[in-house]
């Protein structure tokens, strides 16, 4: 099996770590991500607690340090488990589009003809197609919620992900020693999942974090629009939404869950910039 040398794994790693944007982005997802998983330790209050008497609090109000919105219910704490629902969905969106795309790109790339034609048609189809209007139009017919938007990104959004697999398969499967394996008999499946895929990992991993931020930003949107997490459920772009009729008595329930969602995504952007600057084939001796 060909792989990186241990010595370019090396020097791709000490390239990562003299980044400075891998420090910056880390610390701050690191703090959302901890915030997360930690989120009934560290929230203040019951995200779903509503208290009328206590309504559209300032922030540095008494007891609640980023105030309420219009239920009274604590902002910090919804702000917190928002992060949970938002990275959540980010994660679990990459993770079944990256499953999706990465196959249909091997094997698109590997048998070619008119396997190949069927799978880049498919991919051509819904390129033709505006990204958030498909995903609105089947999240319609699903029925809102969280959980479906998860599952309609994750299904329509893998289209990169076999574009960018296909190309580097046809690279490598007329690498020398992907020829010696067919020649000594491996079948099919081994060399595409054992020659040739461990030789894509790289690639997948900076599509794979760039794709984080993107799913991030689609299920905000869609829960904004009224299609993604419904209430009482605390998301990020359900903040937004529930806080636009008060944009003007209370901006700060605005700004706040934006000033999140841009935080975490320049954060994923600036890791995926230095992961790709490590992991470039072009830059590494």
């Amino acid at each position: 099996m060909q792989m990186i040398s241990k010595p370019r794994r090396n020097r791709a790693l000490a390239r990562l770590l003299a980044n400075p944007m891998t420090y910056f982005g880390g610390a701050i997802l690191l703090v959302f991500v901890l915030a997360a998983i930690f989120a009934p330790q560290v929230a203040p209050h019951d995200p779903y607690k509503q208290d009328f008497s206590a309504g559209n609090l300032p922030p540095l109000s008494p007891d609640h340090v980023l105030g309420t919105d219009d239920l009274g219910r604590d902002t910090l704490s919804r702000l917190i488990y928002g992060g949970r629902s938002s990275l959540t969905a980010g994660l679990i969106v990459v993770a079944l589009s990256a499953s999706i795309g990465v196959t249909l790109g091997l094997i698109s790339g590997f048998y070619g003809g008119v396997i190949d034609s069927i799978i880049m048609r498919l991919v051509d189809i819904l390129y033709a197609f505006p990204f958030l209007i498909l995903a609105i139009a089947v999240v319609a017919i699903l029925g809102p919620g969280l959980f479906n938007v998860m599952i309609v990104l994750g299904s329509i959004s893998w289209i990169e992900y076999s574009r960018v697999v296909r190309s580097v398969v046809l690279q490598i499967k007329v690498q020398d020693y992907v020829l010696a394996s067919r020649a000594l008999g491996a079948s099919n499946f081994r060399i595409m999942f054992w020659h040739i895929l461990p030789n894509c990992v790289s690639i997948i991993i900076v599509q794979a974090t760039f794709s984080v931020a993107g799913a991030i930003i689609a299920a905000a949107a869609l829960s904004f629009l009224g299609f993604g997490a419904q209430p009482p459920e605390p998301e990020w772009g359900a903040m937004l939404n529930a806080a636009q009729r008060f944009i003007r008595v209370t901006p700060v329930m605005s700004i706040l869950p934006g000033t999140a969602i841009i935080l975490v995504v320049i954060a994923i952007n600036l890791i995926g910039d230095a992961l790709r600057d490590a992991l470039d084939p072009n830059t590494q001796t």
